[in-house]
């Protein structure tokens, strides 16, 4: 290494840069042909040492070569690189340019020096690629590429006098320790992601595996489920067949008791007429001998007066008797007197007796033929087959029918509940705009009723298309009868339970009044009123919003009211006057129709009778306008009911809509308020009497230092009266108008 000859200036330069910060390397820059085929040998590993002879050693001097040497090897190639292809920082040196060797070092200043070195060394350091050959390999370098380790340029480099090994393989060296580095990582990498992918998919199976055997179960419980619904169905199936043979039976045993329909020929055509059973025969041959007896009894009494003596005849002579007869004393006069009126007694008790009978029987054969005409309809139903609607609604019986429509109980297989079901059926017959008018009523009904939600109002849960005729809506189930079949059969209700029916049944009406936008049911009466137990004692429940109307902002009016679009629908007997008053323009209706709807129902819970056109037909209310003539109501003597509640059927039933209050106003009445809220409200009329009774008499004590004593009496009577009328206010129907 010491035979190595080496420029002066440029050892001095190089030992500067390795040895202190006084000096500053000096190297000769190469042109980018030279330092792209050193690179490439290096890169390569095996050019280079060919030359040299010895792998891993430094050239030797003889085989060194001076750039100039190098340049014109490079002169005798075939295809040199082209000149735009080098550096602009390294011009091509030549012998003959005339350029010092500081010229270059200017150009080819490194970007990276300090200036402070700079200037006192006074000369500037070329590009570090010049020493690129003998710039080890950094262990830290996570590049392993060749051109990186070149193109590095703070790294320091070994002196020329002490480096023995070829950087090369130094080189070669590190970077297979960092490949072997990097392959160790990623082999652990790869076998950590392989560990956790056979981990995944372990868990995907054992997954698999859980939803496998889930899917199972659940299959195994719905077949469970499928053969419980299976034998529920039976068993109801088996338990409605059993009741309608039980029905049916004792219809037929009822039918020679009570009565039956014979078919009967009347000219040419056959007409079904009704035959009492052997039980109203029994009762009316007992009402006939009771009657004989009567007349008995009457003719005896005759023959008796006749005999009677003759001191109490007072001189009378026209009485005849018969020859033979004597008159009787007035001991067997009396004695025969009382027994044929203990007589008569018996006879009349038994008679009242006998009209007891016959009530209950006639409420048994209403039963009776009612149940007979249920069983015919259900009979010639098309649904009698216990079909199952839906796939989810079992029939099992019909509860009634009506003009378009059939109502069976059913049960509910998805919620397990019994309900109702109500088949529209449509005419084929009609034509396309009356059924297009009748589905579009009870579209109308459904979107009303769907919506409404209270304890006191029948839900409805669900419509749907049976076939192109016919639709179902299911309702709520209510075990009991209407309030009209309970009146029929029992003709009145006490006042208390009465006024409990009201009381629910306007609870409902202030719940359609309050909901946005409010409800009018318009069709309020006795059949529409559900008893939940089947006892007047229970709860109830309003239905059959067919007729109702919205009053929504477009068409209702608080101050008028809204146009009566449907004149001559409903129930005649349970509607005010207004909807029955004709002329150019519908009449306006309000929430007040349902109010005197209930004035009619309580006074026919009460009485037993309606207050208006009570044996009349509807044709022949309309024809004799029997509603536009009920300016006031008239009640009997018996039953005894209340003067609250007389009062309250008159509010109810004021002939001008003006004096009638609304829903909400009857809700607060007090007739209707409980009897605790009630004797609040007269403790605080107490409360309220009592104060004005202490102003009065301070008003006196202040009337004592006056010299006028008439003035003190004036005013001592004005406040007697004013707490009188306080404590009694007049009713007055201001407060409703």
């Amino acid at each position: 290494m010491e035979n190595i000859h080496v420029d002066p200036r440029k050892h001095e330069l190089l030992e500067a840069r390795f040895l202190g910060s006084r000096f500053q390397p000096l190297v000769m820059p190469q042109p980018p042909q030279e330092q792209a085929q050193e690179n490439s040998n290096i890169s390569s590993g095996g050019s280079m040492e060919k030359e040299d002879g010895d792998h891993g050693l430094m050239p030797t001097p003889e085989k060194a070569k001076t750039p100039v040497d190098r340049k014109r090897k490079r002169t005798r190639q075939d295809n040199p690189m082209d000149s735009s292809d080098r550096l602009p920082s390294a011009p091509k040196r030549t012998e003959a340019n005339g350029k010092k060797i500081n010229d270059y070092f200017k150009q080819n200043q490194s970007p990276s020096r300090n200036p402070q070195s700079q200037n006192a060394t006074g000369v500037k350091s070329p590009s570090p690629q010049a020493f690129s050959s003998v710039i080890p390999h950094s262990p830290g370098s996570s590049s392993n590429s060749v051109a990186d380790i070149l193109t590095l340029p703070s790294r320091p480099t070994l002196s020329l006098s002490s480096c023995s090994i070829s950087p090369k393989s130094i080189q070669t060296d590190l970077s297979m320790v960092h490949l072997q580095a990097m392959e160790s990582r990623s082999m652990s990498d790869l076998e950590q992601k392989d560990t956790r992918i056979e981990e995944l998919i372990r868990q995907t199976d054992e997954l698999k595996r859980q939803c496998t055997a889930q899917q199972k179960l659940l299959e195994k419980h719905k077949d469970n489920l499928n053969k419980c619904l299976e034998v529920n169905k039976s068993l109801l199936v088996e338990k409605s067949t059993l009741e309608k043979k039980t029905t049916r039976q004792k219809c037929m045993e009822n039918r020679l008791r009570l009565g039956q329909f014979v078919t009967q020929r009347q000219g040419a055509q056959f007409v079904e007429n009704w035959v009492d059973g052997w039980a109203f025969q029994d009762l009316m041959k007992q009402q006939e001998r009771i009657t004989a007896d009567k007349d008995d009894i009457d003719k005896q009494r005759r023959l008796l007066m006749k005999r009677k003596p003759p001191s109490a005849i007072a001189k009378k002579h026209d009485n005849f008797i018969k020859p033979g007869e004597k008159n009787l004393t007035l001991v067997e006069f009396y004695e025969q007197d009382e027994i044929l009126k203990l007589r008569a007694a018996a006879l009349k008790k038994e008679d009242a007796d006998l009209q007891l009978e016959m009530e209950k029987l006639e409420r048994e054969r209403n039963l009776h033929i009612r149940e007979l005409k249920r069983i015919h309809n259900e009979d010639n139903s098309r649904f009698k087959d216990h079909p199952t609607l839906n796939d989810r609604y079992l029939l099992l019986c019909l509860l009634g029918k009506g003009g378009f429509s059939e109502v069976h109980k059913g049960f509910d297989l998805k919620e397990q509940r019994y309900v109702a079901c109500k088949i529209h059926q449509l005419n084929r017959e009609w034509k396309e705009d009356k059924k297009a008018n009748y589905i579009k009523h009870a579209l109308r009904e459904y979107n009303i009723h769907k919506s409404l939600d209270h304890p006191r109002i029948v839900k409805l849960f669900d419509v749907f298309e049976i076939d192109n005729n016919s639709f179902c809506t299911v309702l709520e189930y209510q075990k009991g009868n209407d309030l009209d079949f309970y009146l029929k059969q029992n003709k009145s209700i006490p006042e208390k339970e009465a006024r409990s029916i009201i009381s629910q049944t306007v609870s409902a009406l202030r719940y359609l009044n309050e909901i946005k936008p409010p409800v009018i049911h318009y069709d309020l009466k006795p059949g529409n009123i559900l008893l939940g137990s089947g006892s007047v004692s229970g709860e109830i429940k309003i239905t059959d919003f067919g007729l109702s109307k919205v009053m929504d902002e477009s068409n209702f009016q608080p101050e008028v009211g809204m146009d009566l679009t449907s004149q001559g629908a409903g129930t005649y007997w349970y509607l005010p006057p207004e909807c029955f008053v004709v002329g150019k323009n519908p009449p306006k209706i309000s929430s007040k129709v349902d109010v005197w709807s209930v004035g009619v129902i309580f006074y026919q819970c009460l009485y037993g009778k309606k207050p208006f056109g009570h044996n009349l037909s509807q044709a022949a209310i309309l024809e004799e306008n029997t509603i536009l003539k009920a300016t006031e109501v008239e009640f009997a003597s018996k039953p005894p009911v209340t003067t609250e509640a007389k009062n309250f059927i008159r509010r109810c039933l004021q002939y001008k809509k003006e004096m009638r209050p609304d829903v909400l106003l009857l809700a607060a009445d007090d007739y209707l308020k409980p009897p605790q809220l009630k004797s609040k409200n007269l403790a605080d009329g107490s409360l309220h009497s009592l104060s004005t009774g202490n102003s009065s008499l301070s008003s006196l004590g202040a009337c004592g230092g006056m010299t006028n004593a008439a003035a003190c009496n004036n005013n001592q009577s004005s406040s007697v009266n004013s707490s009188s009328m306080s404590q009694n206010p007049p009713f007055s129907f201001e407060k409703f108008s």
